[in-house]
């Protein structure tokens, strides 16, 4: 199993990697920049470098980096949807530093231009961010339809991965944004699972979220909790981390908690393993 959660990279690629190792780790998500803002850390190849070596020597499985929440893709400003697209243009090229991992973003919100005008611009922004070819795998996260987002559906995420035709580009399902969304992880992963592989098709997902929900099925609230302190509880993380389609892809923790707590919950996820 391949589990992790979001770490700091503020000491740099290096130190994520050691403190990954700390925790029990052996994947992690970081944020390329400010998760809130659009300020990038000045890049440092001599420390990328490093950080690609132990992670092969420690065989880690494919960290999970993840844009800014304030890329907004398919925003109703013009201007900021080109600086969206520019930060995914340099973000990509940021991560060719630590080549074969993925990149995940949270899809945006057409505030009131309609779900289709925010495909259509979406698609566009990751039709010229990807024709520059950089070794890395970008991924749509699955939302829990709240407001104006795109991505609360599966049919949504179907609608931006054929308007790119890319076969490169894939899904990151997060537990919590889905239950919200309404698909019923608790009583019915197969059936979820069964639909994703009709709508999507799961060679699509290539890794999850792993969070409890504070809310109940099809709130569209997207209010994360520990693992068991939500509606989704204990079980349904058990099958979720044995089960035959998912057991395989790297599963990064955003629960609300700092490194002991992770470090409980990775250690949790890893008994619960059979």
């Amino acid at each position: 199993m391949y589990v992790g959660c979001h770490l700091s990279s503020a000491g740099g690629s290096e130190a994520m990697v050691q403190t990954a190792c700390s925790i029990g780790a052996n994947t992690f998500a970081f944020f390329t920049r400010n998760p809130r803002g659009s300020k990038a850390k000045r890049p440092n190849p001599e420390d990328d470098a490093r950080a690609v070596e132990l992670l092969k020597e420690l065989r880690f499985g494919k960290l999970v980096a993840h844009g800014s929440y304030t890329m907004n893709l398919c925003t109703a400003d013009p201007e900021a949807r080109r600086f969206a697209a520019g930060i995914l243009r340099e973000d990509l090229a940021r991560m060719a530093a630590l080549p074969g991992n993925y990149y995940n973003f949270h899809p945006g919100s057409h505030v009131g231009q309609g779900t289709q005008a925010g495909i259509d611009y979406i698609a566009q922004a990751l039709r010229s961010a990807l024709a520059h070819g950089y070794p890395v795998q970008v991924l749509l996260e699955t939302m829990a339809g709240k407001g104006s987002e795109i991505g609360g559906r599966f049919e949504e995420l179907k609608a931006i991965l054929d308007a790119v035709g890319s076969k490169d580009l894939g899904v990151c399902l997060d537990t919590c944004h889905v239950f919200d969304a309404g698909y019923d992880l608790v009583n019915d992963l197969d059936g979820v699972l069964a639909e994703f592989d009709r709508v999507i098709g799961l060679e699509r997902l290539r890794a999850l979220h792993l969070n409890d929900s504070r809310n109940p099925l099809g709130s569209r609230k997207d209010r994360h909790a520990c693992l068991g302190a939500g509606c989704l509880g204990l079980d349904a993380f058990q099958a979720i981390v044995n089960h035959p389609a998912l057991k395989d892809k790297p599963m990064i923790l955003e629960t609300p908690n700092e490194l002991p707590g992770y470090q409980k919950e990775i250690a949790l996820l890893r008994q619960m393993e059979s």
